[in-house]
């Protein structure tokens, strides 16, 4: 019996992490997702937990870094309330690491009017050594980025998009492991 309950509760728990947190908080993900996607923003501009600018330029196929348009982009849509973003932090800040002058991640918060210091504790907490960024544009590119992947707004998280030469190349809703991720850039590379 206690085999079968240990059993249960694990895939229980792998199936809230594989899935991503899609319910948890769904106010507050709804809320944040509530504005209608405006296509005619060309480009966005963000202010960096390290106080520094930068612009994400919308593409006809995706989105690309304005002043690296080369460097394969990791656009992750999180919260700092869901486990499987808590949890894929780490994952992305190594790839950050391991691919440091050939990719840029960039964590987009969903929650509107999040505290600076609760985007740096999580940052810390979860070891995310990675760009994040919240701001009044936040709303306005996650809704870009899911029209542009043909999703609805109310997605599951994380949702991770992967950009080349400003071209979407994949993308994954919920949690990803390293290795998969680590591929899909090496493929990128050419590697």
């Amino acid at each position: 019996m206690l085999l079968k309950t240990s059993l249960l509760s694990f895939l229980l728990l792998s199936t809230f992490f594989i899935q991503g947190c899609s319910k948890q908080k769904e106010q507050e993900q709804t809320a944040t997702h509530k504005a209608k996607t405006t296509l005619s923003t060309n480009a966005y501009t963000f202010t960096t937990l390290k106080n520094t600018k930068i612009v994400l330029q919308k593409t006809k196929n995706g989105f690309a870094l304005k002043d690296a348009p080369s460097k394969i982009l990791l656009l992750d849509i999180f919260a700092t309330w869901c486990p499987p973003c808590q949890a894929s932090a780490s994952h992305l800040a190594s790839l950050q690491k391991k691919y440091k002058n050939e990719i840029k991640v960039i964590g987009v918060s969903i929650e509107d009017g999040i505290a600076q210091n609760t985007l740096q504790e999580f940052q810390k907490q979860h070891h995310a050594n990675y760009t994040l960024v919240n701001s009044s544009n936040s709303r306005h590119l996650i809704n870009d980025i899911a029209h542009q992947l043909n999703i609805k707004n109310n997605f599951g998280i994380p949702l991770l998009a992967i950009y080349k030469d400003g071209k979407l190349i994949h993308f994954y809703q919920g949690m990803v492991e390293e290795e998969f991720l680590n591929n899909d850039i090496k493929q990128a590379l050419g590697k």
